[in-house]
């Protein structure tokens, strides 16, 4: 059974007549009958009922049209993949991503992609809530957290990077208030609260969820403060602006940290729950130029480039097998 013998099932059952789907294969009619006729004697099946009417499928008939539509579109799917690769990948890719990292991190990683491959355009949405992706017609999104439990089936997710939310706060603020020695310090500091999403039933900002550096356990550490916004820009304005300690992603503060218009705040601490993952519609044959997209992706990210470079040893080492004079 062949790729045409497949076609000729699929439209014989669409048209339920020899002669509309002689017409939608543009063949004769008499070549429709003799196909079919000769694939049932090859078979040993009955594949479709005739009668002056109608021409309808058997069981098995069915059977095997429900098959040909998977095998025909593997073809098509095959053969998508065999021309991208001979030439240069082109075509849409639909993404979503949150504001804060898609502005910061995501713009600048599409515009080196798209310069590397121009035939491909990249529609970047920027949102705060993560679309329905197959529904609203999206590619994929880059997304702090993993996928949605309800969606863990449906999506596919890889992490491009790890990420931890630090507590930073200006060096101003440290000079005047002091900086805290344990997390039970934070109760006697302005902390800067960040409430974001709307805040859903039980959703607790008032509680800071942090970790010791190599220590699995998880503490709820209460904190307070006369500020408080649904937008993490706002908050970040205040702290720069001496006002108090912020818990926020390492992305979103690396210039700052790095400037020294910010400092790490109990830098042994830290809230490891905001990796990045790339988020996609499950489909069994994904476009080249999304799978060129991703590991582009993959390669830009793990590496962590907001993390603040760590600066040079300033000593100098004596040159191999030389004494220092005492």
């Amino acid at each position: 059974m062949d790729r045409p013998d497949l076609e000729l099932v699929l439209a014989v059952r669409q048209h339920g007549s020899l002669v509309m789907a002689a017409r939608a294969l543009r063949v004769a009619p008499s070549a429709v009958t003799k196909r079919l006729a000769a694939l049932e004697s090859r078979l040993g099946l009955r594949l479709f009922q005739r009668t002056t009417r109608r021409v309808s499928p058997t069981a098995e008939g069915d059977t095997l049209c429900e098959r040909a539509v998977h095998l025909l579109r593997a073809f098509d799917e095959v053969e998508a993949e065999l021309r991208e690769r001979q030439v240069e990948p082109a075509g849409p890719v639909r993404l979503a991503a949150t504001f804060g990292f898609g502005r910061m991190w995501v713009g600048p990683a599409l515009a080196a992609f798209q310069a590397q491959h121009p035939g491909v355009q990249l529609q970047l949405q920027l949102t705060e809530q993560l679309p329905d992706l197959a529904v609203e017609g999206f590619d994929g999104a880059i997304w702090l957290w993993n996928a949605p439990n309800e969606r863990a089936a449906e999506w596919v997710s890889r992490r491009l990077a790890s990420n931890q939310r630090v507590l930073v706060a200006a060096p101003g603020y440290l000079q005047h208030h002091g900086a805290p020695r344990s997390l039970q310090d934070l109760a006697g500091h302005s902390c800067l609260v960040v409430r974001e999403n709307g805040g859903g039933p039980g959703q607790r900002f008032d509680h800071w969820r942090l970790q010791l550096t190599g220590d699995a356990q998880v503490q709820h550490v209460p904190v307070n403060g006369p500020l408080s916004s649904n937008s993490g820009e706002m908050v970040r304005d205040w702290c720069l602006a001496g006002h108090g300690i912020m818990l926020r992603s390492l992305w979103d503060v690396a210039p700052q940290l790095a400037s020294g218009e910010l400092v790490r705040v109990l830098p042994d601490h830290a809230m490891p729950d905001a990796d990045i993952h790339w988020l996609a519609p499950y489909r069994s044959q994904t476009p080249r130029r999304i799978r060129l997209l991703v590991d582009f992706l993959v390669e830009r990210f793990h590496l962590e480039p907001w993390k603040p470079v760590q600066p040079a040893p300033t000593g100098k080492r004596a040159p191999p097998g030389s004494r220092q004079k005492r």
